[in-house]
């Protein structure tokens, strides 16, 4: 029970890796209220953890409004008095060439992956501070660390929350708040199955091939990084980088 009476804070968690997380943190005895802007799929997703366990709670939330964040947090305190962890995973996808983004593209890439981030953060730390503690995951990727075609923009945004959480973890490190970032690469999850269906050229085996692995990981092996990183297990370790990748940062090989 590593997480055993931690009160945690999921984004995008009625689906792919955050769902999984979700349920990992349940199995280690923790309290997690979960967010996603997908109601349906939350409730859904609630109804089936539920049967289950009675220590999970769900919430719709756009990680883009600064108003969603604050009844969020409100909604949390009033409910368990505490914040301990929160895992930023809320994000969304889109590759093509750097001339091919529209404003409004940037816009919204900008608005999810790097201000709801911000945000969350933002209005978490100042919990945490009162309570001396804490831990975030902020969700980058290995497009934040590495380049790749058509994903200039969306390793923008990812490199974005990897030097943000560097920074952030420095400025709240005598408060004992720990800021730490994951890094997935390919991973098996719907975003990747409504990508390639959107694709007349790419298929699941390119992914497979494009991993020194020759697999995408899984959403729960991504989860146990996350459980790692926001247990007292991981006491030492801030504005640190998690690679699960299968082996693709360490090669030079483009993807």
């Amino acid at each position: 029970m590593r997480l055993k009476n931690k009160v945690a804070i999921i984004t995008g968690g009625a689906s792919g890796i955050g769902r999984e997380t979700v349920k990992r943190f349940l199995e280690e005895d923790a309290i997690v209220v979960f967010t996603d802007i997908n109601e349906e799929m939350g409730r859904m997703t609630l109804r089936r953890f539920q049967e289950k366990y009675d220590t999970v709670a769900f919430l719709v939330q756009d990680v883009q409004k600064e108003e969603d964040w604050i009844r969020v947090v409100e909604e949390v305190l009033d409910k368990y008095g505490k914040i301990d962890i929160l895992f930023n995973n809320a994000g969304v996808y889109k590759k093509k060439a750097i001339n091919e983004f529209t404003v409004e593209d940037f816009d919204f890439m900008m608005a999810i992956n790097v201000k709801g981030v911000f945000l969350g953060m933002k209005h978490v730390i100042n919990v945490m501070k009162r309570q001396r503690n804490g831990s975030i995951i902020n969700t980058s990727s290995i497009a934040g660390l590495k380049s790749a075609p058509g994903h200039s923009f969306y390793g923008a945004t990812k490199g974005a929350v990897n030097i943000m959480s560097k920074g952030a973890a420095l400025d709240v490190i005598s408060n004992n708040i720990r800021i730490n970032t994951i890094h997935p690469g390919t991973i098996a999850t719907e975003m990747v199955d409504n990508f390639v269906a959107s694709q007349k050229t790419i298929s699941i085996e390119s992914f497979h091939n494009s991993t020194p692995m020759k697999r995408m990981g899984t959403p729960v092996e991504v989860a146990n990084a996350v459980v790692f990183l926001a247990s007292d297990e991981s006491s030492f370790i801030t504005g640190s980088e998690l690679v699960i990748d299968g082996g693709t940062t360490a090669t030079t090989q483009r993807t």
